[in-house]
């Protein structure tokens, strides 16, 4: 199995209202140092699995993306009781998932 089939394999068992980083996602997958590399997938392949519980290795949500805005992956956390600060900010003590 290639990097980017195991990066949405792994993306698939975060459970819900759960979030983990691009960082643990890579080292799961085997690129200890290819949280850039999950980010990339997750651009193009999000719609089709929970990309919005992903977030950088501080807990913040760290998204540029036009297609997947920062404000809308705050939603959809919240919508899964996850705790998101006006500053875009989560808890992973409480809400982190980590394989």
């Amino acid at each position: 199995m290639n990097f980017k089939d195991k990066v949405l394999q792994i993306a698939k068992k975060i459970p819900y209202g759960k979030v983990t980083t691009y960082g643990t996602v890579a080292t799961l997958a085997g690129i200890p140092r290819g949280g850039r590399l999950v980010g990339g997938i997750l651009h193009y392949q999000g719609d089709k699995l929970a990309w919005h519980r992903i977030v950088n290795r501080h807990g913040f949500i760290s998204t540029k993306c036009l297609d997947h805005p920062k404000q809308l992956q705050k939603v959809l956390l919240e919508h899964e009781g996850v705790e998101v600060s006006s500053d875009f900010m989560i808890n992973l003590e409480k809400y982190g998932w980590f394989g």
